[in-house]
């Protein structure tokens, strides 16, 4: 490598480095500008459409192909899982479909690297440009739509010229060129020396490059591009592909650090699923680019181009073959044909993983409860029912998840409301059976305040990064509504853990109140869980809007029943009988009345009414 000019070399690596990152660019751009216009079906598709391992295959599919990126795709399924909006079993049936849904891009490239992308790319986007300026957010997120797919091929068309083509240098008679071919194309050859060790060295290769440019879809643009410029054959660059389907795996594990047992179970699910992939590929290895080359018309190796290949290239590319022998033609046929036959073997792959493994995804996820302990880092089994924190997807260059977060979200905002409800009926339980001994339930209330508020803040900050995503016009007014929703039920939340403490204090002292006056709290508490329940369903089925003339009457009632408890407790006081109990009842009832007000602005957010 003493040939090479260090300084040519580190400049044509700024150059690689700047067609991928227009290639990512466009490719995000393109990816949001997808969800913006797909929305709220995109959201159902990727939070219902999992009722089976079948469905889960195909949202998988679905959502990898507007996406781009199986790594976001499984990424969001492990904040899905960490959500508990998915299961185990179900995120697996997506996570397979994830990885035949990234073979689409390697199709892209590989049909577009037959011609010159840049005639394609400047008119996408100049077509799209205009649309951006639309006040009408469905032209818009089409123009964005537009322009990220003019930028893609615009950033392949620039990694193509990056990487230099061994053809081209070959015929070039400056020889620092031809003594770059010979050090490249002999370090290529000595890798390659090693028979079946040589696959293990490449794949490795792939692993490590993935690695780098976080994303599978890239990596396999890079791979393709390599091979359309000459520099490795067939075996190699399926090799390569190969370490990609483990590097990819490495995403969804980092998003599940932190995360609870089953969204990081959902992660080594992913790598045992890929890994065991690339097993059974490497017992198969010779017999599988065989039959991938049997299938697609073409040939692969110099030695099986046909004088008819030979003549339809001189035809069809007359100008470039002029004053090109046989042997070059050939070399320049199969660094054509490459592409294609290496886009085949990526879905044949993945697809035939598929088939072999989609009947054992129960055992998959078996195998990933046993690998991932259930012990905390501490040793002390995790405690039931703990509340999941959310991690918002999007960072750094891949795809910006802001449409499919909010399917997350409104998850968690459905658990806040149940977590909170659960807190009220937890004082209503100790509120009437002051003869049981309600130690541990009175703690573990207490507890859940904090974590209803961490919760809260989680929700709040994610809400906020969907918001500077510039979301579909719908999408925006729902993220208003949700955070208003959140700060409300934080609200219920801090009222309902005064409840407990008043409960608390109430037998701690040992305070007594009329038995007419339980009934009354029993009669006032049933109000307040109607309107839970009114909220609630909405929540739960967004189909389902809560009845504001409903929520304004129950508020209503309980407002009057306030007022005329009151009075009776006021009237007791006056007459000096257990007047600090009457204190804490009244103390009790403001709390409950609080709680009405909150559950009333969340039915107004929720319909929108400010």
């Amino acid at each position: 490598m003493e040939h090479i000019d260090f300084w040519d070399f580190f400049v044509g690596f700024l150059y690689v480095l700047g067609g991928l990152g227009i290639f990512l660019f466009g490719m995000r751009v393109m990816s949001e500008g997808i969800q913006k216009v797909a929305g709220e079906g995109m959201r159902r598709i990727m939070a219902t459409m999992t009722q089976n391992r079948f469905f889960g295959l195909m949202t998988g599919v679905t959502v990898t192909c507007l996406v781009q990126s199986s790594s976001a795709t499984t990424v969001m399924v492990v904040s899905f899982v960490n959500a508990q909006l998915l299961t185990l079993t179900e995120s697996i049936g997506i996570i397979m479909g994830a990885n035949l849904g990234t073979t689409l891009t390697g199709w892209i490239i590989a049909t577009v690297g037959k011609f010159s992308l840049s005639k394609i790319a400047l008119p996408i986007i100049g077509v799209g440009l205009p649309m951006i300026f639309v006040s009408k957010p469905r032209v818009k997120n089409l123009g964005e739509v537009l322009v990220g797919f003019g930028l893609l091929f615009f950033g392949l068309s620039e990694l193509k010229d990056a990487v230099p083509d061994v053809k081209t240098l070959l015929k070039s008679t400056e020889p620092a060129d031809q003594l770059l071919v010979q050090d490249i194309q002999s370090l290529i050859e000595q890798l390659n020396s090693f028979g079946f060790g040589s696959v293990l060295i490449f794949l490795g290769i792939g692993v490590v490059l993935t690695l780098l440019v976080q994303s599978s879809s890239a990596a396999m643009g890079i791979t393709i591009i390599v091979a359309i410029n000459g520099w490795i054959n067939f075996e190699i660059a399926a090799a390569i592909v190969m370490g990609e389907n483990i590097g990819t795996t490495v995403t969804a594990w980092l998003a599940s650090l932190g995360a609870n047992l089953n969204a990081r179970r959902a992660a080594r699910a992913h790598f045992l699923f890929n890994v065991a992939g690339v097993c059974w590929m490497l017992l198969l290895f010779y017999p599988f680019i065989a039959m991938v080359d049997g299938v697609m018309p073409g040939s692969i190796h110099q030695k099986d181009v046909t004088t008819q290949e030979i003549a339809v290239f001189r035809k069809v590319q007359s100008l470039e073959a002029e004053g090109l022998g046989d042997e070059k033609i050939k070399k320049a046929i199969v660094d054509l044909n490459t592409p294609l036959h290496l886009s085949l073997f990526h879905t044949l792959f993945n697809l035939c993983n598929i088939c072999l493994l989609i009947g054992f995804s129960p055992h998959l996820g078996r195998l990933a409860e046993k690998l991932v302990n259930p012990r905390t880092s501490n040793g002390k089994e995790p405690v039931p029912g703990s509340l999941a924190s959310i991690h918002y997807e999007g960072s750094g260059l891949l795809p910006k998840t802001g449409e499919l977060n909010l399917a997350l979200v409104e998850g968690e905002v459905n658990r806040l409301a149940a977590v909170t409800r659960y807190m009220f009926e937890g004082f209503v339980d100790i509120f009437e059976h002051p003869e049981e001994d309600k130690g541990p339930l009175i703690k573990e209330l207490i507890e859940l305040e904090d974590k209803c508020d961490e919760l809260a803040f989680e929700i709040t900050q994610t809400l906020i990064h969907c918001t500077t995503e510039s979301l579909a016009g719908e999408s925006a007014l729902h993220v208003t509504a949700l955070l208003r929703v959140t700060a409300e039920l934080e609200d219920i939340g801090d009222c309902c853990h005064r409840l407990v403490q008043l409960a608390h204090r109430k037998y701690r002292k040992q305070r007594i109140l009329p038995e007419e006056t339980k009934k009354e709290i029993k009669i006032f508490s049933e109000q307040i869980l109607d309107f839970m329940e009114l909220y609630q369903t909405h929540l739960k089925d967004k189909t389902i809007l809560p009845d504001l003339a409903e929520a304004e009457q129950i508020e209503q009632r309980i407002d009057a029943s306030r007022k005329m408890l009151r009075k009776s407790a006021v009237k007791r006081m006056k007459e000096s009988v257990n007047v600090k109990a009457e204190m804490i009842y009244v103390d009790i009832l403001n709390e409950m009345e609080r709680i009405g007000n909150d559950a009333l602005n969340v039915v107004h957010a929720l319909n929108h009414v400010v």
